[in-house]
């Protein structure tokens, strides 16, 4: 087919063909980055009046895999390699009560709620307002660093320890560059997001509810937790094996009297 006549119906049926052949999105966007490179090639280099025939939009929506949840025992090992009160209260915070990394950075005093155990999270993604609970650890790691904590005029609980900006909030990048440090020292990959991941497992595996899992991290539609926590297995392995006792029990022949 001549390439003047290529058409946005014919980048379809290309695209249908990657599909029959099993092609990952991936790679179909690939393909299509490069047609359209080679379009603009031919407009600019060769001087011909092509139109893109890749409209905006055709690129096919790659799924974002979720991070790997923590085990239990790689808990213990990232967790005894941090020393610094603030750094284990924050990632106490992450571990224990879901939060995202921008609302540690942006947790205020105000927010805690000790006679309850609990923190009100203002303005968490979405824009959305949340209230979580705070474990015994995590509300001890919390106490023990606010007990050392500077006493300076900002509200936000976790400060710049060092440098020029000592005694300033910390940021977002901040935050993740301690867990880097940590990660390393420690020799497990592991990233902020992936805290509040094994908290959503920890719980599912602990028979905690869906919905209730769905409240904690603040989720507006319960198939996101659905997908968060469907790396599981500890649960879906529980259930089978209990499921099938009753199968196979209601199978086998009652036992002869003699």
């Amino acid at each position: 087919m001549p390439i003047e006549t290529v058409g946005n119906e014919e980048i379809k049926a290309y695209i249908d063909n990657l599909l029959e052949q099993r092609k990952a999105a991936k790679t179909i966007n690939c393909h299509l980055g490069c047609i359209r490179q080679f379009y603009r090639y031919l407009r600019e280099e060769e001087g011909l009046q092509l139109a893109d025939p890749v409209k905006r939009g055709s690129a096919l929506r790659q799924p974002k895999p979720l991070p790997k949840h923590l085990l239990d025992e790689q808990v213990c090992e990232l967790f005894s390699v941090i020393n610094k009160p603030r750094d284990l209260a924050m990632f106490k915070l992450m571990l224990r009560c879901g939060l995202r990394v921008d609302e540690v950075a942006n947790l205020t005093i105000e927010a805690i709620d000790y006679r309850r155990s609990r923190i009100f999270v203002h303005m968490g993604k979405g824009r959305k307002d949340r209230v979580v609970y705070i474990s015994g650890d995590a509300g001890i790691a919390l106490a023990e660093y606010l007990h050392v904590r500077p006493e300076v005029k900002t509200r936000k609980i976790f400060l710049v320890e060092k440098g020029t900006y000592k005694g300033q909030p910390i940021s977002v990048r901040g935050i993740q560059k301690r867990l880097e440090y940590y990660a390393k020292k420690s020799g497990l990959p592991v990233s902020c997001h992936q805290l509040r991941h094994t908290m959503a497992t920890q719980l599912l595996n602990a028979d905690a509810d869906l919905v209730t899992i769905q409240d904690l991290l603040g989720h507006s539609r319960i198939k996101t937790t659905q997908r968060y926590c469907s790396v599981s297995n500890i649960k879906v392995q529980r259930d089978y094996h209990k499921a099938m006792e009753n199968i196979v029990g209601s199978l086998e022949p009652p036992a002869t009297k003699h």
